[in-house]
């Protein structure tokens, strides 16, 4: 699955996403990313949509059956509702965030609110759009007054991710922020250091057995919105996985 060649006026387009981005100003056009699917035969697409509906089937199955009535831990006291995750049920790129926030724990979707925002602007830069990848959260409810996830509730939720992962079967996993990077590569290493490589993610969570997927570190949108100066980083990092999926480079 790849991105199409794009035209001069999509090209030009992608580099203004890509500036903005980085904070230089321009003008905010938009235009919606190309499919991320490459166009094949009349089979090879059935066969594509008969996949991704068995994968948006069986991702609404944990969420509806499972996570929606989860009692594992406290914060099913406090939530206001469950926050699965969304997007594309076979996306070749995943993104995993901490936790819900406000907006996320009122509105039932992971990322809304100005990190998300952000976010959005993040994955249109790649050529993408939101309903080319997934978004989701280590956790999914959200902690009274946005805490740190506890250890307990992280336990609670790692089976829902993992089998949000297993499910979906991305080519590339994109860690949002230092909790969730080390919550998936079991490590107490700084997300500074952890950053600007790819990594590797045992679905199974074994530390060296088993199916793996790259997992590329980068920091959180929220962190970025109070330390613009790190957003050049953040875009480095999100080139690497353009690479390693084989899609466009932003003009120069």
């Amino acid at each position: 699955m790849t991105v199409d060649s794009r035209s001069p006026r999509t090209s030009l387009i992608q580099q203004l996403e890509s500036d903005r981005l980085l904070g230089i100003r321009s003008l905010p056009m938009r235009e919606p990313a190309a499919s991320n699917v490459a166009g094949g035969s009349q089979d090879s697409k059935k066969i594509t949509d008969v996949s991704t509906k068995d994968k948006t089937r069986r991702l609404r199955d944990v969420d509806d059956g499972e996570v929606k009535n989860c009692r594992k831990c406290g914060l099913a006291q406090t939530r206001t509702q469950t926050v699965f995750g969304q997007g594309n049920a076979a996306a070749r790129l995943v993104f995993v965030g901490e936790a819900p926030g406000f907006e996320e724990d009122k509105q039932g979707l992971a990322f809304v609110g100005r990190a998300g925002q952000l976010l959005t602007r993040m994955i249109t830069a790649m050529g993408l759009s939101r309903d080319d990848v997934f978004i989701c959260n280590v956790l999914k409810c959200r902690p009274p007054n946005n805490r740190d996830p506890s250890a307990d509730e992280i336990l609670a939720c790692d089976s829902y991710l993992r089998r949000q992962v297993e499910i979906i079967d991305p080519e590339v996993l994109v860690t949002l922020g230092a909790p969730a990077s080390k919550t998936l590569l079991n490590t107490a290493e700084a997300i500074g250091r952890l950053r600007g490589r790819f990594h590797e993610y045992f679905v199974s969570g074994g530390t060296g057995d088993g199916p793996s997927i790259p997992l590329m570190p980068t920091y959180h949108p929220a962190y970025l919105l109070r330390s613009p100066g790190e957003k050049g980083k953040a875009w480095a990092d999100l080139q690497l996985v353009m690479k390693r999926l084989g899609l466009p480079d932003p003009p120069q």
